[in-house]
C-alpha cells in the first residue's frame, strides 16, 4: 500500500474514533495507537521512508510530518475538552452547599461522678488539702484494725466485705489511705483522699462499688469548731449559698465523738419537701474527731496531736446534686442520662 494511502486510513481512523472515549485515560491509549514513538502506526509509516525513491522523500516526509501535527493537534484537542468535563463532573460531586444546614458533631461531657468529683476537690484544695490517693487492694489492718475497728465488728462480716484472702480485701473505705499518710508524715496533716470502695450492698441507693471521698486534718489543737467551719464553707460551694449544716451524734469506732453531718435543703430552704422527706434537712456525709487510739496507732502522740476525719459518697453528693433518684443510673453508661450533664 502506498504511504499516501496509508495517511489517509490512519486520518479517517482518528476523525471517526477521537470522538468515541468518555475519559482522557480511555483517549490516552487511543493516541498510542498512532503516535507512540516505537509502536504508534505514524511511527511505523516513518520507518517506511528508506523505501521510498531519494528523491521523492522530501515530499513523503513532509505528508508524514502533516499527519503527525494535525494528529497531535487533534488529540490535545480533545484530551483538553474530556479533562474539562471531567473537573467540572469532579467539582459538581464535591459541591457543597453552603446554604445547607451545618451537620452537627455531639459534643462529649464528663460523667457526674467526675464533674462532682473535679468539683470537690477544687473546693477542698482551695482550703489547703492536699491529695492522697491510696490503693484499692488493703490489708485487713489498714482497712480495720488501725482504725480502731474491733475483730467483731459487723462491717468485718463477710456480708458486707469482699475478702480476697484472709488477710486482704477490696477496701471499703479510703479511711485506710488515711493510716498510710499518719504512718509516713509528721503532722500538720491536711489530705483529701479520693477513689473507688467496695461493699456487698446493692439497691436503688447503694452499690457494689461507688466512689468516696474522705479528709483528714491532724494539727495542734484541732476540734469540733474546726470541723463545723470546714464544713460551713463546703456546704456553701457545693450546694449553694445559704445552706446550712448541722452535727448529729452517731458512732464510727475511728473518730470519738463521732458526727452524722446534715444540710438543710436546698430544694426548699428548709421547710420540708419530697427530697427532704419533710424535715428540712439532708444528710450527706459522716464525720468526727480523730479516736486518740487512731492516732497512737500511727505514732502520733495525742496528748499534743488531735484531728478530725469526714468521709462522702461521692455518688449520693452527685445524686443529690442533680436530683438523680436512682444511683444504678451513674453506672448504665446510657448516653440519653450521660449527655444532659454539663461541666
Amino acid at each position: 500500500m502506498a504511504i499516501q494511502d496509508q495517511i489517509r486510513e490512519i486520518r479517517e481512523e482518528i476523525e471517526s474514533g477521537i470522538g468515541s472515549y468518555s475519559t482522557s485515560k480511555e483517549l490516552y491509549e487511543f493516541r498510542k495507537t498512532f503516535l507512540d514513538n516505537k509502536e504508534g502506526k505514524i511511527s511505523q509509516i516513518m520507518k517506511g521512508m528508506k523505501d521510498v525513491p531519494k528523491e521523492d522523500r522530501p515530499a513523503v516526509g513532509k505528508i508524514i510530518n502533516e499527519i503527525k501535527e494535525w494528529a497531535t493537534s487533534a488529540f490535545d484537542a480533545a484530551d483538553k475538552k474530556l479533562h474539562a468535563a471531567e473537573l467540572a463532573a469532579k467539582n459538581a460531586a464535591e459541591a457543597i452547599d453552603v446554604t445547607m444546614p451545618a451537620v452537627r458533631e455531639t459534643v462529649g461531657g464528663l460523667h457526674p461522678d467526675t464533674l462532682v468529683c473535679n468539683e470537690l476537690i477544687e473546693i477542698f484544695s482551695g482550703m489547703g488539702f492536699e491529695i492522697y490517693e491510696g490503693s484499692e487492694i488493703e490489708s485487713d489492718y489498714y482497712n480495720f484494725t488501725a482504725l480502731n475497728t474491733p475483730a467483731d465488728h459487723p462491717a468485718r462480716d463477710m456480708q458486707d466485705t469482699f475478702y480476697l484472702s484472709e488477710g486482704f480485701l477490696l477496701r471499703t473505705q479510703t479511711s485506710a489511705g488515711q493510716i498510710h499518710v499518719m504512718e509516713n508524715k509528721k503532722p500538720p496533716i491536711k489530705i483529701l483522699s479520693p477513689g473507688k470502695v467496695f461493699r456487698s450492698d446493692d439497691d436503688a441507693t447503694h452499690s457494689p462499688m461507688f466512689s468516696q471521698m474522705e479528709g483528714l486534718v491532724v494539727d495542734k489543737g484541732i476540734s469540733v469548731c474546726d470541723l463545723q467551719g470546714m464544713l460551713d464553707t463546703f456546704s456553701s460551694r457545693i450546694f449553694g449559698e445559704g445552706v446550712k449544716t448541722r452535727l448529729r451524734p452517731s458512732y464510727f469506732p475511728f473518730t470519738e465523738p463521732s458526727v452524722e453531718v446534715d444540710v438543710s435543703c436546698f430544694a426548699c430552704g428548709g421547710k420540708g419537701c419530697k427530697l427532704c422527706k419533710g424535715t428540712g434537712w439532708i444528710e450527706v456525709l459522716g464525720a468526727g474527731i480523730v479516736n486518740h487510739r487512731v492516732l497512737e496507732n500511727c505514732g502520733i502522740d495525742s496528748t499534743e496531736y488531735s484531728g478530725f476525719a469526714f468521709g462522702m459518697g461521692v455518688e449520693r453528693i452527685a445524686m443529690l446534686k442533680y436530683g438523680i433518684n436512682n444511683i444504678k443510673n451513674l453506672f448504665e453508661s446510657d448516653v440519653r442520662f450521660a449527655k444532659q450533664f454539663k461541666d
